[in-house]
């Protein structure tokens, strides 16, 4: 077991009509708030009145910002970022998913800079301050509700970066799985997937720890048992809490303890076909991780193994690849990138993985790496 530290400073406040308290929250930072959301879906699942009229009540003012993209972009948060300072809010909210929360957590810093959010992502300027943080999840994914990351992605320079710090954390974030019941079919699969990936980051990442390995597979369980009769019966409250716990355990730091760090190598290659052709997060990681686990079937032949012993009790590699490509297509989630689009090029594919170098922390990717991936997700 390596070394490891845990520091974790949000408080997650979790169920029903939890998001009307926020406003009590919100005042301990001051009487301005910047809020920040997507394009919409806010304004129909509730999420929204309760948020605006909880501030309201305690008597604050509220600025706006939607339009965060599902594939968030740095200008919006560096526009974000000055309305903030112009209206000198104290803190800012987030109402939305993990894009929306990711967004918010580099506005908070940038509204304390004075220069733009991609110089804090490029990592050419370090961070010192931020606003204080508070979300409210509309969508169970990304776990970004209880952590200090965020991805943002540049269309300048074909970037899409994950960058991290703990001024980031949340102050407070508030879980009402009532928000997510309006998520449709294909998104609550996408967000399966991607709480299942994380999972799996923790469990191939470097050092060795028993215990956080079976707390990565039992958050992979819980997402294929419960999320498959959830796909069954969208409307089921009970089934989306489980989901949206599962979805923050899946990146809270639990299934590092006792481990340096996660691979991300799947989540790297599914950031770099999102970039190339805006597919959905989640999607992006369902196409990648069968051609990674068939990668490494020579390299790391036991820690896969042992992975589908546990989840389908198969005892070989191709078996366990199976057990995953028949989840995804029983969910509805794509397993090669030609379901969702025609118009890619496995030149512009390659070449993009080249020179953003797409590697994992753990398992290095070189270019014949990037050969075989491509022979098996187009």
């Amino acid at each position: 077991m390596d070394n490891f530290k845990v520091y974790n400073p949000t408080c997650l406040i979790f169920g029903k009509d939890v998001a009307q308290n926020i406003g009590k929250k919100a005042l301990e930072f001051g009487s301005r708030v910047l809020l920040v959301y997507g394009k919409g879906s806010v304004l129909k699942n509730g999420a929204y009145a309760a948020v605006t009229e909880s501030l309201k009540a305690q008597g604050i003012t509220v600025t706006e910002y939607s339009g965060i993209k599902s594939n968030p972009v740095y200008e919006d948060v560096d526009a974000a970022a000055a309305l903030a300072r112009e209206v000198h809010a104290d803190a800012v909210i987030a109402v939305g998913g993990g894009s929306v929360i990711d967004s918010a957590k580099v506005i908070s810093l940038t509204a304390k800079a004075n220069h733009s959010s991609w110089d804090f992502i490029s990592d050419t300027r370090k961070p010192s301050a931020s606003l204080p943080l508070l979300c409210v999840l509309t969508m169970a994914a990304t776990g970004s509700e209880m952590n200090p990351y965020a991805v943002i992605q540049n269309d300048k320079t074909r970037q899409k970066i994950g960058y991290g710090h703990p001024l980031m954390y949340p102050r407070y974030s508030f879980l009402d799985p009532s928000y997510t019941l309006s998520v449709p079919y294909n998104y609550t699969s996408y967000g399966i997937t991607d709480v299942i990936v994380h999972s799996l980051e923790a469990y191939f990442g470097k050092g060795d720890c028993d215990l956080s390995d079976r707390i990565a597979t039992a958050i992979i369980k819980e997402c294929m048992h419960k999320g498959q009769m959830l796909l069954s019966d969208l409307n089921n409250y009970d089934l989306r809490a489980d989901i949206m716990l599962a979805s923050t355990l899946g990146l809270n730091g639990t299934t590092f303890y006792g481990k340096s760090y996660g691979d991300w190598g799947v989540h790297n290659i599914g950031h770099e076909l999102s970039l190339l052709y805006d597919i959905p997060h989640g999607a992006s990681l369902s196409i990648a991780l069968p051609s990674w686990l068939r990668l490494q079937a020579s390299r790391i032949p036991d820690k896969i193994n042992k992975l589908g012993k546990d989840l389908f009790d198969v005892s070989d590699v191709e078996s366990t690849v199976n057990g995953f490509i028949n989840f995804f297509k029983a969910t509805g989630t794509p397993v090669k990138l030609s379901e969702l689009t025609g118009a890619f090029n496995r030149a512009e594919i390659l070449q993009q993985f080249t020179v953003n170098k797409v590697s994992g922390s753990c398992h290095t990717l070189s270019r014949e790496d990037y050969e075989f991936l491509l022979d098996n997700m187009l």
